[in-house]
């Protein structure tokens, strides 16, 4: 292990972002931490965004992606999950703060009278708040930690993030502090060169505000010449060992971190931060990338997932269930590909066709009545075909209402979500939580525990009895049509513990009809992949296997 000893400070690397947006610093963050983690140092990874939301709770997923959930509750920015998926490492709410966050902890510190009358401003307070929320990170058993600034320099938005980091690295002792800033070196067809201006511009922008980078991450379609490393080294103000290159990978993006490897970022960066660099163990890494490459040519063990959501028209809206569903094949040896289906627009005209083909439908979760007789369709084609089924969170929650409606006979089951005044409330909100005027207040959120039935196939999945799982819903099945489910065949198998909410509900005669009121997704990682994604691709691997074999034994 290579982690500071006693009375050594905790290292800053600062992730800056220029040119354009999206350019992949949540990615490059985690991929720098996941190679500082296997060189045996101690990280963890924040992001601080520069919009005035408090936080991305609120916030359409076609607007910010998903919203991910941490084991303490807190819902934030979709990087984090890849934070955690690279790094393996579980965040926290420490580790992502807005804009709004923090001017709501400015605002809070004013009406307490801290700021002894005196003018609040956004400098110094602002950035007070911002430099104090980072330093929170420092702690004796964290060696580096890692910063991603939101945005583009050159936006309003940012500056004080931008101002408070300058601030930061002059208060730090000489070494504690390091700048990287990823940029884009974008290639013009029509001149068919890859042009460095832009590069430049942005380090300026940095420079103006009193940042310098020391080091340069260049994203760019096609690899930089040597005469490109040159000129961004003489006009960026970085020496030319310190300008890397992030090219587009063609498969997956876990390729990232062994690119990064290949060019020996993490050495340099250890190097600057008066670190030794120790050995890297990418063995596992290395290995789980050239398996998925195998795989994505062996077409024949091919497994298709239907995934019927309401936030397809954007694909960071699912990203956390995209990239389980990936682990889940890599735990199976098998290729994957989804098909996205667009929940409203799935009638009963259109289940067979598009439905008929797959080996397994998945059923993720989501927010008000928009595509909900499309995601009942599907699950009713699943139950009634034998198609492994995986629900999540409202997945679960409209399994329980075709049940309810097609098996138990009771027409008028429903969510008191849509229908506030239904007869047969299936789904409900618990009594009270009907108590209080705040509807935030309602909201499940982070870690909760959950005892798993014996014989289940929950719990053959897990392997555990107890297991700790991540949730966001406001809605729970209720109880009182507990009985009447179970009589017709729909287990609840997983309970919250110490509680009387369902967690797990199975269908036993199902060949794979598993939902939860949870999101798996959150705690899948590559190297580990979740056990319910594990099993549901299993099973959907068989299927598809089955319906290989029917058609070769088929005589028409």
């Amino acid at each position: 292990m290579n982690s500071l000893s006693n009375g050594h400070s905790t290292r800053h690397i600062f992730i800056t972002g220029g040119v354009v947006s999206s350019l992949g610093k949540g990615i490059t963050a985690a991929s720098l931490g996941l190679l500082l983690k296997q060189r045996g140092y101690r990280v963890r990874i924040q992001k601080l965004d520069p919009y005035l939301n408090v936080d991305p709770g609120t916030m359409s997923p076609y607007q910010h992606g998903e919203v991910f959930v941490t084991e303490d509750g807190a819902e934030t920015d979709l990087d984090l999950g890849h934070y955690e998926r690279f790094a393996d490492l579980d965040c926290d709410r420490q580790c992502n703060f807005t804009t709004g966050g923090i001017y709501s902890r400015v605002i809070s510190r004013e009406r307490r009278g801290d700021y002894l009358g005196g003018t609040v401003q956004v400098i110094p307070h602002v950035t007070d708040e911002i430099k104090r929320v980072i330093s929170d990170l420092d702690s004796g058993d964290l060696d580096i930690a890692i910063t991603e600034i939101g945005g583009t320099a050159g936006d309003i938005e940012s500056l004080p993030f931008l101002e408070a980091i300058r601030q930061y690295r002059q208060e730090r002792p000489a070494g504690e502090v390091l700048f990287l800033h990823l940029t884009l070196v974008p290639y013009i067809k029509a001149a068919a060169e890859l042009k460095t201006k832009p590069s430049q511009q942005s380090v300026g922008i940095l420079r103006e505000i009193g940042i310098i980078p020391d080091i340069l991450v260049c994203r760019s379609e096609r690899p930089l010449e040597e005469e490109h490393f040159k000129k961004l080294a003489l006009f960026c103000n970085v020496r030319r060992e310190l300008v890397f290159e992030e090219l587009d990978v063609a498969d997956s993006i876990y390729e990232v971190p062994l690119e990064m490897a290949k060019q020996k970022l993490d050495e340099h960066i250890l190097r600057l931060l008066g670190l030794p660099s120790g050995i890297l163990e990418m063995a596992a890494w290395q290995n789980m990338v050239d398996r998925l490459f195998r795989l994505e040519k062996e077409k024949e063990n091919e497994v298709v997932i239907a995934l019927v959501g309401k936030y397809i028209g954007l694909r960071d809206a699912y990203k956390s269930i995209y990239e389980a569903l990936c682990h889940g094949t890599l735990a199976n040896s098998l290729r994957l590909r989804i098909k996205t289906l667009e929940a409203e627009e799935l009638t009963d005209e259109r289940v067979y066709e598009e439905l008929s083909e797959v080996h397994g439908i998945l059923i993720p979760g989501g927010f008000g009545d928009r595509g909900i007789e499309g995601k009942i369709r599907a699950i009713r084609f699943a139950r009634e075909n034998k198609l492994p089924l995986f629900g999540i969170c409202l997945g679960m929650q409209c399994a329980v209402i075709e049940f309810a409606r097609d098996v138990c006979g009771i027409a008028e089951a429903d969510s008191s979500e849509f229908r506030p005044d239904i007869a047969a409330p299936v789904i409900d909100l618990m009594e009270n939580q009907k108590k209080l005027d705040n509807l935030g207040g309602t909201m499940r959120l982070g870690a909760y525990g959950c005892d798993l039935l014996a014989g289940s196939k929950a719990r053959a999945a897990y392997g555990q009895t107890q297991i700790k799982e991540r949730h966001r819903h406001r809605y729970e099945l209720n109880n009182e049509f507990k009985d009447t489910l179970e009589e017709n065949g729909m287990l609840i198998t997983g309970m919250m513990s110490g509680g009387k909410l369902a967690e797990i509900v199975e269908i036993p005669e199902h060949p794979w009809f598993v939902t939860c009121q949870f999101h798996p997704e959150f705690k899948s990682r590559p190297l580990k992949p979740h056990p319910l994604f594990r099993e549901f691709i299993a099973a959907a691997g068989r299927s598809g296997a089955a319906r290989l074999r029917g058609k070769e034994n088929r005589t028409d």
